[in-house]
């Protein structure tokens, strides 16, 4: 039985299934927000409402979740490009997650932000020099250090995570 909270395991950036060249993870993000709208395309309105796990969000919650996380890595990778090491705040996820906006039916509104916020990340990603992957961030949740090439692949797995989170609920709902 897949493990509902990882469904594709966790996060290693040695992984080679997510440690592919530069040009296959940015690939990965620019597509991202396609293979998404194809993955809840079919959903029903009660799907969109069922959570993929037990204590977990619901579909359309997990939406506004990616808009949200990617546009903070969107950040994150701007201010890494900009100032020297940055310290970077994380955001309470679980709390954005009960906002008001989380609950409205807005699917297509986040689609089109993770669309348009995709293709400039992907096309600044395209843009740098190798040694611009080298650049960092400090992470302020556990005081690390994240260069920009590890982050590249967390995003590329994070969002590859949450498509399975959906699959999931699909498979179980059929």
């Amino acid at each position: 039985m897949k493990d509902l909270n990882y469904p594709i395991g966790s996060f290693d950036n040695q992984d080679p299934q997510w440690n592919l060249s530069a040009a296959d993870n940015i690939a990965y993000i620019a597509k991202y927000p396609q293979l998404l709208w194809a993955t809840i395309t079919n959903l029903t309105d009660h799907q969109m409402k069922t959570t993929y796990r037990p204590g977990g969000w619901t579909v359309t919650q997990l939406i506004h979740h990616i808009a949200d996380s990617h546009m903070n890595a969107y950040i994150r990778f701007k201010l890494s490009l900009t100032e020297t090491e940055p310290t970077i705040k994380p955001y309470e996820e679980a709390e954005w997650a009960k906002l008001p906006d989380y609950k409205l039916k807005m699917i297509p509104v986040s689609i089109s932000l993770i669309t348009a916020l995709h293709t400039k990340w992907s096309n600044l990603m395209d843009a740098l020099k190798i040694e611009d992957w080298n650049r960092l961030y400090r992470h302020t949740a556990d005081l690390s250090y994240v260069d920009l090439a590890t982050s590249r692949v967390m995003y590329h797995k994070q969002s590859a995570h949450h498509l399975a989170h959906i699959a999931i609920l699909v498979e179980r709902e059929s």
